[in-house]
Order: structure tokens, then C-alpha cells, then sequence
């Protein structure tokens, strides 16, 4: 950029970089090792969240970094499914689309995702999601192809009076309902998240949900895809969420990301079925798609190395016993606080609920906070970031008492 068309966004910050937000200096990190990310200002922060999910075996690790070193040193890029994960949902996106081409079944053009979801920023991502503040801007962009349900979300919307078994047939009836007024026969593929993260906070499904939409999916032709980007790759003490459901066969598609890299690399990858392959090699036998950055050497290397850690340290069975250390933990230091309206978990990730007061339930107001630490993190670890997370909440509403 030219001087005469430089330009000074705010007082706020010296960066010349577009931050999402511009009224602020953001935090600079110096350092990463461990479970610590230490700033330039001499704080050390414990990451609890592993950033968005991501860094699932902690910073710093001596045999990724050594994996990325030598795939450098061997072959760095040649253009060649790895995608990033925004990239992951597009292509299971079109994946969807082509499996039915090939099937011959042009006029299955229809999406179907749930309300309160989210599986990335890019148009086809956020035509899934129906998450308002990300939408609205683009809404002007997104074909009339998307549709949505209602989630399963029992603590905002199961009734008083209603079994599990209820609430379960009251959603496959609505997702049937949808096939119905659109036309069965139009329908491509269902879109859900295992277990909710962006936008409702560590929300599981109830037992037999993922069962009966599937039964209802297969009933109709139509592809059940799930989004594991946050939840997969052994965050729930499983290597995949979904194996925690009583489904007869993987699902038709599944997208991977995050703990994919764990931070290492930005990569995500699509996962299909038998079915779906044999569509392609009886038809076409092309997949009409492709990214840039696709495959990249370097990526896929941290990936495996990554994979390799967690299989060979047994940090999947490690994750499943810091997940319930950390239940136990929560419960105890938050399970009777005034504010928190629901604790949510799934082994190793979980989600204080914050209401107005206890029991009060709207749908509308509240806010959460979502843990979901390193699998590699100590329990000495996890007893300060539960400490620390209860003084927090009581600083915060305290000051809001005396504000009000």
C-alpha cells in the first residue's frame, strides 16, 4: 500500500494487520510450550481451551516439530483429500452433491442442517450454519437450497414432561416433516454436529437422537453427514464422537479437523463411506474439486505425526480419564453455584452455563464458557483452571451486582 492510502484503524492498535476487531490491542503471544502460552508482557496463561479445540497435545512437541523439519527437508509442496476445515465442509458439501449426480438423481439439490449450528464462514459453510450474527451480512448470497430443524438441545427445548424417547420421535417427526414439504426425492444430505460447539456450547445429543435421524436419512435416500471438526479425533474419549451412538454403520460423510493438526498445521480432511466411493466408481470415477492447498506434504506429515502421539502415548484413554477427573471437579466447585444453570460434558469437553439465576431458563439470555484442554494436561493442571474459573465467575458477578 502506497503512503498516501495508508491507513490508522484505531487508537486502540499499532498493527497494521486487519484484526476482526479493531477496537483493541490484541494479546501478543512470545511463546508457546506445554499447556502455557506466555505474552509479551510477562503473563503466563494456562490454555484451557486449546485455542478453539485445536492444540490437543499441548504446544511445542518435540516429534511433530521434528516431522515438520524433515518433510521440509524432503519435498515441501507439490499440488496435488486434506483440506482446511471451512474447505472440509465445502467439500462435503459438493461431495454430497456428486454422489447423487452420479447416482443419476440430478433433482436432489436440497440441504438440511439444524438451527443453532455452525460448520464454517465460507458461503456454502455458513448456508449450513443458521447462526444470525454470521449470517445476516451475506444473507443476500445464500441459495434458497439450505434448510433447517430444529436442533437437539434438551436443556432450552425438551419439555417438562417429556422422556427422552419423546423428544427423540418429536425431531424425527419434524426432520421427516422437512423431507415431506420439500420432497423426499429432492433432498441430498443431512448436516450435523455430533456435539454442538460454536454456538450452543458443548450441547450432546440425547440417547437414540443420531439413531433415529439416520433411520430417517436412510429411509429416503438422503446422505447423513456429521461435522466432527471440534468433537473428533479423541476429544471425547473415543477416536470418533459418533461411536458413542448406537448407529449401525459410520455415517455416509464425516468431516475432521482441528485435533486432525493439532494446531501443528492447518488442515482438515472428509471421511466417506463405502457407499459412497462405489457411487463414484460406477459412475464418473472423478471428483470434481479441488484447493490450492490441498494435500499439502508438510500438513499431512503433522497429521499423522500428530495421530501417531495420540495413538502411541494412549492419550485417547488419557482423555477419557482427565474428562471425568474434570467432571468431578466442576461439579464440585460450580455444581451449586447461584449463576451456573447447567454443567454440559462429554469427557474432555465441557461447558459452565451462566443464567440470570439458577433455574432460569429462556432460550434467549445466558451466556457460556467452553473448556476443552490438551489431552496431554495434568490433573494438578486442571484443578487450577477449575480454581481459577470459579473465582473468576464470582469476580464477575459480583461486580455486576454492585454495577447494578
Amino acid at each position: 500500500m502506497a503512503d498516501n492510502t495508508a491507513v490508522v484503524w484505531t487508537n486502540a492498535t499499532s498493527s497494521h494487520v486487519f484484526h476482526r476487531s479493531l477496537t483493541y490491542e490484541p494479546l501478543q503471544a512470545v511463546r508457546a510450550e506445554g499447556h502455557y502460552i506466555y505474552l509479551n508482557d510477562g503473563r503466563k496463561l494456562l490454555d484451557g481451551s486449546s485455542g478453539a479445540a485445536v492444540s490437543c497435545i499441548g504446544h511445542g512437541n518435540k516429534r511433530v516439530i521434528a516431522a515438520i523439519l524433515d518433510q521440509l527437508q524432503t519435498v515441501d509442496y507439490v499440488h496435488s483429500g486434506i483440506f482446511g476445515n471451512k474447505e472440509a465442509v465445502e467439500t462435503a458439501i459438493k461431495l454430497a452433491r456428486q454422489y447423487h449426480l452420479e447416482n443419476k438423481q440430478p433433482e436432489r439439490v436440497n440441504f438440511i442442517a439444524r438451527q443453532q449450528s455452525y460448520h464454517g464462514n465460507t458461503l456454502g459453510a455458513l448456508g449450513l450454519c443458521s447462526h444470525k450474527p454470521r449470517r445476516i451480512p451475506y444473507l443476500p448470497y445464500f441459495p434458497s437450497h439450505f434448510h433447517h430443524v430444529s436442533p437437539c438441545f434438551a436443556y432450552h427445548y425438551k419439555l417438562a414432561d417429556e422422556s427422552d424417547e419423546a423428544y427423540v420421535k418429536r425431531l424425527a417427526d419434524e426432520l421427516e416433516a422437512k423431507f415431506q414439504a420439500l420432497g423426499p426425492h429432492t433432498v441430498a444430505a443431512f448436516f450435523a454436529e455430533t456435539i454442538v460447539g460454536a454456538t450452543s456450547g458443548c450441547t450432546p445429543a440425547v440417547p437414540g437422537y443420531f439413531k433415529a435421524m439416520r433411520e430417517v436419512c436412510d429411509r429416503h435416500g438422503v446422505l447423513f453427514v456429521l461435522d466432527e471438526i471440534m468433537c473428533g479425533i479423541g476429544r471425547t474419549g473415543k477416536m470418533h464422537a459418533w461411536q458413542w451412538e448406537d448407529l449401525s454403520s459410520p455415517p455416509d460423510i464425516q468431516i475432521v479437523g482441528k485435533g486432525l493438526g493439532g494446531g501443528y498445521a492447518a488442515l482438515a480432511g472428509v471421511l466417506m463411506s463405502d457407499k459412497v466411493v462405489n457411487a463414484f466408481l460406477a459412475g464418473s470415477g472423478a471428483f470434481i474439486n479441488g484447493f490450492t492447498y490441498q494435500s499439502h506434504a508438510v500438513g499431512c506429515r503433522a497429521a499423522l505425526e500428530v495421530l501417531k502421539v495420540i495413538k502411541e502415548d494412549g492419550l485417547i484413554e488419557q482423555c477419557y480419564q482427565r474428562g471425568l477427573f474434570l467432571e468431578k471437579l466442576l461439579k464440585k466447585q460450580l455444581g451449586d453455584h447461584a449463576h451456573v444453570g447447567d454443567i454440559r460434558h462429554l469427557i474432555f469437553v465441557a461447558v459452565i452455563v451462566y443464567a440470570g439465576t439458577k433455574g432460569t431458563v429462556d432460550g434467549i439470555h445466558g451466556d457460556h464458557i467452553l473448556m476443552a484442554p490438551p489431552y496431554t494436561i495434568t490433573e494438578e493442571e486442571l484443578i487450577f483452571l477449575v480454581d481459577t474459573l470459579k473465582i473468576s465467575i464470582d469476580v464477575v458477578f459480583k461486580s455486576m451486582h454492585v454495577l447494578n
